[in-house]
């Protein structure tokens, strides 16, 4: 998949092909509810200050934008947030934010632990790795129950203490797009009632709250955890995440039935493609 390997197993190995850049980023994870922990942020892979891959002219490829995972209600955990692909590459959707008392999931990152006046839970792994960070882990004290942040793909979520709620994992900065943007932040997480909100990791992920926040659209941010507060215990749903390719300006993509995307004037010697939503084939000419 890198220097000068051609995208799929049966293309041929040359370089003759069309010099590709790509940033893959995943669905985010969404946030648990009821003292509950922050989202993994969506699995984050890129060629970015490694080595361009190479793809054959006029060749379909697979390409889909993940979903963020919807919000835990009542006492219910986040939902995992849906895959990132790109022919052959694929960037895990987050973990989800455990409810009250409950683990997070595992994801490309890690879900944060509940928090509880019982048994706290842990952080979600990271898996598979590479992709993002552990969630932080919930905690049992004599007040408040924080939960665990979401891991981030920069850093593990902040563990939860007695009045505040993990912050959630930092995302990475990437400039594919001709200008620096963090991605796939790690969800906050929660407290009970009077706590310290944990706050969202740099790149979209949403703060713990009543109900939670979501996760920014098109970065793969976790949602933030629901806080157990007069009644209101909803956690907030991850963010989608977002596929964008950098390639010569003598270059063009059609962006296929099912997709939705756009592809930017040439600037540095270079257009981009930035891919928001859908399902579908992406090819090059």
């Amino acid at each position: 998949m890198i220097g000068n390997i051609i995208v799929g197993l049966s293309a041929p190995t040359t370089p003759a092909g069309i010099e590709l850049d790509y940033l893959i980023v995943a669905g985010g994870g969404g946030g648990g509810s009821s003292i509950g922990a922050g989202g993994g942020a969506g699995g984050y892979k890129t060629t970015i200050g490694s080595a361009s891959i190479f793809v054959s002219p006029s060749t379909n490829y697979t390409c889909t934008v993940g979903a963020g995972g919807a919000g835990g209600t009542s006492s219910s955990n986040g939902v995992v947030g849906s895959n990132s692909v790109f022919d052959t590459v694929t960037s895990t959707g987050g973990g989800y934010g455990g409810a009250i008392g409950t683990n997070g999931g595992a994801g490309g990152s890690g879900g944060g632990g509940g928090g509880t006046d019982g048994v706290p839970g842990t952080g979600g792994a990271a898996s598979p790795s590479g992709q993002g960070n552990t969630g932080g882990n919930g905690v049992n004290t004599a007040s408040n129950y924080g939960a665990g942040g979401g891991g981030g793909s920069s850093a593990v979520g902040g563990n939860g203490s007695g009045s505040t709620g993990g912050a959630g994992g930092a995302g990475t900065s990437n400039s594919i797009t001709g200008s620096a943007v963090n991605y796939a932040g790690g969800g906050g997480g929660s407290t009970f009632n009077g706590g310290t909100q944990g706050s969202g990791g740099t790149g979209g992920g949403g703060a713990g709250g009543s109900p939670g926040n979501a996760g920014t659209v098109n970065l793969g941010g976790g949602g933030g955890g629901g806080s157990y507060n007069a009644g209101v215990y909803s956690g907030g749903a991850g963010g989608s995440g977002v596929v964008i390719f950098r390639y010569p300006d003598t270059r063009t993509i059609t962006i296929g039935a099912g997709l939705t995307g756009t592809e930017s004037a040439a600037s540095g010697g270079y257009k981009r493609a930035t891919i928001t939503a859908g399902t579908g084939n992406v090819s090059w000419a």
